[in-house]
């Protein structure tokens, strides 16, 4: 009967594991994401000096037209490219949102529009949008009562 080495079946081990991917993903989110914040800070550059908008309308419609371009992205099939390359620094921003939106709505159209996209739209985003207009609400009625006023 042969002895069982250890430390040899480790080393056997250790020579087929595959390599760990994790420090190369963790840079291409962190690039891509910040391409996607360099290109809002653009739409939001290009808003000011086009338009005289107050900063609230400014960031309003920066968000509208990130929002839009995940869409639209998602739309062509691009936006699911960049998430699987970016992974995390595609989902983060705002345009990952949109994404989120438009990727269910687009693959349940042949169930159609009201059991197919009215109906999946939202599968996702959701509960996301409920949680965060639910907690806007608690957070304004509380700001009501107890900050002395509205804003």
């Amino acid at each position: 009967m042969e002895h069982f080495d250890a430390k040899q079946y480790r080393a056997q081990v250790n020579e087929r594991m595959p390599k760990s991917k994790t420090l190369r993903y963790c840079v291409h989110a962190f690039w891509t994401g910040g391409l996607i914040c360099i290109i809002g800070q653009l739409v939001t550059d290009a808003l000011k000096s086009w338009c005289s908008l107050s900063e609230d309308a400014l960031s309003a419609g920066t968000a509208i037209i990130m929002v839009f371009l995940g869409a639209f992205l998602t739309g062509l099939g691009i936006y699911d490219k960049i998430g699987s390359y970016a992974g995390a620094g595609s989902v983060v921003p705002i345009t990952g949102f949109a994404n989120s939106i438009v990727s269910p709505a687009i693959e349940f159209k042949p169930e159609g529009y009201v059991m197919g996209v009215a109906a999946k739209m939202f599968n996702i985003a959701g509960p996301v949008l409920v949680y965060g207009i639910s907690a806007s609400i608690v957070v304004g009625l509380l700001s009501l009562l107890f900050g002395g006023g509205a804003a």
